[in-house]
């Protein structure tokens, strides 16, 4: 006797395994990391300790054709970063004088050039922002949301980095 349990399962079984082909077929794949002309990078002007400059040298490591080194002679080329900012502004506050609405900015400068002194990506300004509301009585829940947004605008300004310098032709 079939039961709505086993048609479920029985449908959801039929759509696993055809799903799989048709997903292939249609030429979809996980994006992987960008791949890099240049064997080495070295990246400087960052402040000590700084988040975006982690991520941005673990994701560099993890691709296959490149690695972070520390010394110039190692390098082919250098990442200067001119600006690595995080701003909180208020935006909106109640007639009490509350804080309301918050803006957060992540700003990102940085350029490209070789060990030559060749520029190979002029000084490019990335400024990601989002809004948030704000009370006073979830200050605590709003702190961690503030943080996991920053979070969030620092993997997209990796993101974004990777790609450009995946763009790099020549060097």
């Amino acid at each position: 006797m079939l039961t709505r349990r086993s048609v479920l399962a029985a449908a959801a079984g039929a759509a696993a395994v055809t799903g799989v082909p048709i997903l292939a077929g249609c030429g979809f794949e996980l994006r992987r990391a960008p791949e890099l002309r240049f064997r080495t990078i070295q990246l400087t002007g960052f402040k000590p300790r700084s988040p975006l400059a982690d991520e941005l040298r673990m994701n560099i490591d993890a691709s296959t054709t490149t690695l972070v080194v520390d010394t110039l002679p190692q390098a082919q080329v250098i990442l200067e970063a001119v600006t690595d900012l995080r701003e909180r502004l208020v935006v909106a506050s109640s007639s009490a004088g509350q804080v309301t609405e918050l803006q957060l900015r992540e700003r990102f400068t940085f350029r490209l050039r070789s060990v030559a002194g060749k520029e190979l990506i002029p000084s490019t300004k990335l400024l990601l922002i989002r809004d948030m509301s704000y009370t006073e009585n979830a200050a605590l829940g709003k702190e961690q949301e503030e943080a996991f947004l920053f979070r969030a605008m620092q993997s997209d300004i990796v993101a974004q980095v990777l790609r450009r310098l995946a763009s790099v032709q020549t060097f």
